[in-house]
């Protein structure tokens, strides 16, 4: 096990890059050097290039550099540079490239390609002989010969005459696809058209049923992520499809790899029972047994109650105080108070305590208590004292005090993952300090008594409503009206990929044992950590939905029955506004 920095990182082991590029070509010849590169923590690599001659081509993903120097060419490159980098760490080799220059000039090519048509039969029978000859022709007169690529292994090729030809067996059933036969006069090649093939059973032969396995959950909690995918497989090699009853309406289904998945709300709490997951080779069904899926409430979290309150005010004078109260989980809250003063007013919308106390209240009312509830927990804030003095000859009543305004309209719609930002203003005809108050802020918010300011960045939607922000000179109070803000989710956006299943293994035989494909992605080229698993190799197109905004980035990989998988295909992108 690697140990942590310090600071809590793992430390990075650098890449390695290797390799012996050919020191030299002959002006109008094909140069082409690949590095060797690997990574022990398995990060993602990318290749970079410095001073790539103006003939070559270069690719960012295996560092290939490539091309042919022009007949006129000689003498050597610039020293080229090709690095490597995991994103922290990078290494390089250096290395010059001496032209040599051309002792045969080439001379005009008058040679027509040749041409190949042909339309292959598009499906082969178990136990009977299938057979394709394209014709091809010369206007040169050349020599011909054929070539093929993607050859199933039940079939035979003749290069001479292009005729492809074999007879499948039950353990052939399936489809071959990227089959590519061509023809080349030693000069100049001509290809038909990519074509698949499929392996159907033998009339009368037995179908066999598919079969499909997986233990999904039962329960989620409101605003978690559900997700499960099933595997299925048919020993036919029968392309499959998926299907479910019942869905919840809270969940998307893909009926291309069988995965359920979505994110419930509060408002979906209940059980969604007879869920039914089934896979069909187009003849025959296999079913999961029914299940059900139990969205329940997320435990509630006890709201908090801030605020100092003044624990004098002299006869005739305006005593108010609010305090500050949230709620994590966004409940509406609603206030309680005991041993209020007798002269004093309280709002159990807002807990407000207000009042002008007269003459005969002087003296001190203990013990007051102002909670605050979400309707399941409560919070408190410390028992205080107010104690009303009388005026004095040396200390006469203060003068009237005039109450302070404040004004603002509040945005009343937010999107997830945006931020929200209101700042109401507060005035006061007398000049007296203000504080600013709130009831009912959303959880995601903070406030800032100095400035009223209420901001923040929603994390989820829901309607967070009864939301009063007052403002206070010591005295007396006002408030702008109970507001509501309604956070929606962003406009999401899906990706649609596709991509040409494999035919081959990399030492060149044919793919004869392909199981499925894995797509991974991210918004890190570097870092695609989250995956999506198809389980049928007759799939070479998927949706991905549920993209938030910026951009993505998407590759895939192939496994056999062995659960060996391949190297990444190239990263695709899409940037979702």
């Amino acid at each position: 096990m690697t140990a942590p920095q310090p600071d809590g990182s793992v430390p990075n082991t650098p890449p390695e890059i290797a390799g012996n590029p050919p020191p030299a070509v002959v002006a109008g010849e094909l140069y082409s050097f690949t590095p060797e590169a690997s990574d022990a923590d398995n990060d993602f690599l990318e290749f970079s290039i410095e001073n790539k001659p103006d003939w070559a081509e270069f690719s960012t993903e295996t560092g290939e550099l490539s091309g042919m120097p022009p007949d006129d060419a000689s003498g050597p490159t610039e020293p080229i540079t090709i690095s490597v980098t995991d994103g922290r760490d990078t290494r390089s080799i250096t290395f010059s490239i001496l032209i040599h220059p051309r002792t045969n000039p080439p001379v005009a090519d008058d040679n027509e390609p040749p041409v190949i048509e042909g339309e292959p039969t598009a499906t082969a029978r178990v136990g009977a002989t299938y057979e394709f000859q394209p014709t091809a022709r010369d206007a040169d007169g050349d020599e011909l010969t054929f070539s093929i690529s993607g050859r199933p292994s039940w079939l035979q090729f003749d290069a001479a005459t292009g005729k492809l030809w074999g007879t499948p067996e039950a353990g052939h059933v399936g489809r071959y696809r990227n089959i590519v036969v061509s023809v080349s006069d030693g000069v100049a090649t001509a290809s038909l058209p990519a074509f698949s093939i499929r392996v159907l059973r033998a009339p009368g032969a037995d179908n066999r049923a598919p079969s499909i396995a997986g233990s999904p959950g039962t329960t989620v909690q409101a605003g978690q992520r559900y997700t499960f995918q099933p595997t299925a497989n048919d020993p036919d090699n029968d392309a499959l499809e998926y299907h479910i009853e019942n869905r919840p309406g809270w969940a998307t289904f893909d009926r291309a790899s069988g995965r359920l998945s979505g994110t419930p709300t509060s408002a979906h709490v209940g059980t969604y029972p007879n869920i039914v997951i089934s896979v069909t080779d187009g003849s025959l069904r296999a079913a999961l047994p029914p299940f059900s899926i139990t969205v329940t409430e997320p435990p509630n979290r006890a709201p908090t109650i801030s605020g100092t309150p003044a624990t004098s005010v002299t006869v005739g004078a305006n005593y108010s105080f609010q305090p500050t109260a949230a709620d994590p989980d966004d409940d509406k809250l609603g206030f309680t108070i005991q041993n209020k003063p007798s002269w004093a007013s309280f709002d159990t919308t807002t807990g407000r305590l207000s009042g002008t106390p007269a003459s005969r209240h002087v003296g001190t009312t203990r013990g007051i208590v102002i909670s605050v509830s979400d309707g399941k927990a409560s919070a408190s804030l410390r028992a205080f004292d107010i104690t009303v003095r009388a005026p004095t000859s040396s200390n006469p009543p203060p003068p009237t005090n005039r109450p302070p305004t404040i004004s603002g309209t509040a945005p009343t719609s937010a999107t997830v993952g945006s931020a929200y930002v209101f700042q109401p203003r507060g005035d006061d005809p007398d000049g007296d300090a203000l504080t600013f108050s709130i009831s009912n802020k959303p959880a995601w918010a903070s406030f800032d008594p100095a400035t009223g300011r209420l901001s923040g960045t929603p994390q989820s939607s829901g309607t967070y409503s009864g939301i009063v922000i007052s403002v206070s000179d010591g005295q007396a109070s006002a408030a702008l009206p109970a507001f509501q803000i309604v956070v929606t989710q962003p406009t999401v956006g899906r990706a649609t990929l596709s991509w040409m299943p494999p035919t081959q293994n990399t030492d060149g035989s044919p793919l004869n044992d392909l199981a499925g494909y894995r797509i991974v992605y991210g918004t890190n080229s570097r870092s695609l950590d989250r995956s999506v698993q198809i389980t049928n190799p007759s799939v070479n197109n998927y949706v991905l939905e549920d993209l938030g905004p910026g951009t993505w980035y998407f590759a895939v990989k192939a496994y056999n029955t062995a659960g060996i998988e391949s190297e990444l295909s190239n990263i695709a992108s899409k940037t979702i506004r």
